[in-house]
């Protein structure tokens, strides 16, 4: 079970509501960015807006608890890839998958600045969570051969980041050809 600030055990129905309230509000804010509301994300989980602010207190605090659940989500599939048999793959269907989810992590990612969300707070931990995860894959298929040696992480994570922006925005016709030539980029000389 889980305990609040106070020590005392959360009941399993706050719990719930807890976690219907964060699905909904990435649904909510990934769809509608920082138009979207509290309200309708109420409405949609079936609790009340109190039930809402009881949880976070502001939309901010709730846009990061959204955010904070993407990125360790990635950050967890990341690091379960890191076994894979095959690294190269690994890491190119990682990327391949952030850049393709990318709309709505950024909609959520604008709706929290709009909404005066902590830049320094746990979503920017979270964030930097998945980026040592992309770093171990990136390093694993590097070693493995599927990767240009050559390439540090900070380069790839501009791209990943690039791409994920145009992919987001009104760019999405050329993804897929951006993402072969980067892959293509990425990989050793004469690899195919």
């Amino acid at each position: 079970m889980d305990r609040t600030g106070s020590g005392r055990v959360r009941r399993v129905d706050a719990q719930a509501n807890r976690g219907r309230i964060l699905d909904i509000a990435e649904e909510v804010f990934g769809r509608g960015g920082e138009s979207a509301s509290t309200e309708e994300v109420a409405r949609l989980a079936g609790v009340g807006i109190a039930t809402v602010f009881r949880h976070f207190p502001t939309k901010a605090l709730l846009l990061q608890a959204v955010l904070v659940r993407r990125f360790d989500r990635l950050r967890e599939r990341a690091e379960a890839m890191l076994g894979a048999e095959h690294p190269g793959t690994a890491f190119f269907d990682f990327f391949r998958d952030v850049v393709a989810d990318a709309a709505t992590k950024i909609a959520i990612s604008e709706a929290l600045l709009d909404a005066g969300g902590d830049s320094d707070g746990e979503a920017t931990r979270a964030a930097a969570g998945l980026r040592r995860a992309v770093g171990a894959l990136l390093q694993r298929a590097q070693e493995a051969g599927a990767v240009r040696a050559d390439v540090a992480l900070p380069e790839v994570y501009a791209l990943l980041v690039a791409l994920s922006h145009a992919a987001a925005g009104k760019h999405t016709a050329a993804g897929a050809k951006a993402l072969t030539v980067v892959f293509d980029g990425l990989k050793p000389q004469g690899a195919v």
